[in-house]
């Protein structure tokens, strides 16, 4: 059975590795990419819709398809404004999911973080927290979360601090074992390949993937 899909977030470390896996895979017809910018790839399978995303409303009834995978995001450097911040990593997702509902979208795949918490004292864990707890409530036949731990992925910008994160990373992965497996760095292919293979099931409910449990998928 083919299927359609809409990726919010396609041109970012994880949407741009999920399309690239939607657009090569036979179970998908259709992917349609919502985003601020032209993408400037040439495939029969995508369509793009332009959007600041201030008037969802006004192209909810283009936001139809089988499986809507967010991987919308951003970061306290980009986005120093946390109202801003709110807004695209809570209100966003909250509001293409409530979209989602009226159209009777069968599944929602949401890129959130490790260690994301609506009570935690952290900004970035609680307002991750929040969106969790915010779709889950919503009635979406299937619901599923990732929760990855550091991303390892040929970012486009620079981010010094993370380059050496990574680097430290590769030491000290090894030493976590056990239930602590969860925090080991973890490749973006890998992430947006479980996406796909856990999209491809008809299994409903609220799933919550881990980075280790991410990796198992795969």
């Amino acid at each position: 059975m083919s299927k359609k899909a809409i990726i919010i977030g396609a041109s970012g470390l994880i949407g741009s590795e999920l399309l690239s896996v939607l657009l090569h895979s036979s179970a998908y017809t259709e992917v349609i990419a919502l985003g601020r910018k032209p993408l400037n790839i040439q495939n029969q399978k995508l369509k793009e819709i332009i959007t600041d995303f201030s008037n969802l409303s006004e192209i909810k009834g283009q936001i139809k398809a089988d499986v809507i995978f967010c991987c919308i995001g951003t970061t306290r450097a980009k986005t120093p404004d946390l109202n801003s911040y709110r807004k695209i990593d809570h209100d966003i997702p909250i509001e293409i999911a409530k979209i989602a509902v009226e159209n009777q979208v069968q599944q929602y795949h949401l890129v959130s973080a490790l260690g994301a918490n609506a009570q935690s004292s952290n900004f970035y864990s609680k307002i991750k927290g929040q969106t969790e707890d915010d779709l889950k409530v919503l009635n979406i036949p299937a619901i599923h979360i990732y929760q990855p731990s550091l991303l390892s992925g040929n970012r486009k910008e620079k981010r010094m601090a993370e380059k050496i994160a990574l680097v430290l990373m590769k030491v000290i992965d090894p030493l976590l074992i056990g239930s602590l497996k969860k925090y080991r760095s973890i490749k973006t292919s890998v992430i947006a390949l479980a996406m796909y293979q856990q999209s491809l099931k008809e299994d409903q409910g609220i799933f919550t993937y881990p980075s280790d449990i991410i990796k198992e998928i795969v």
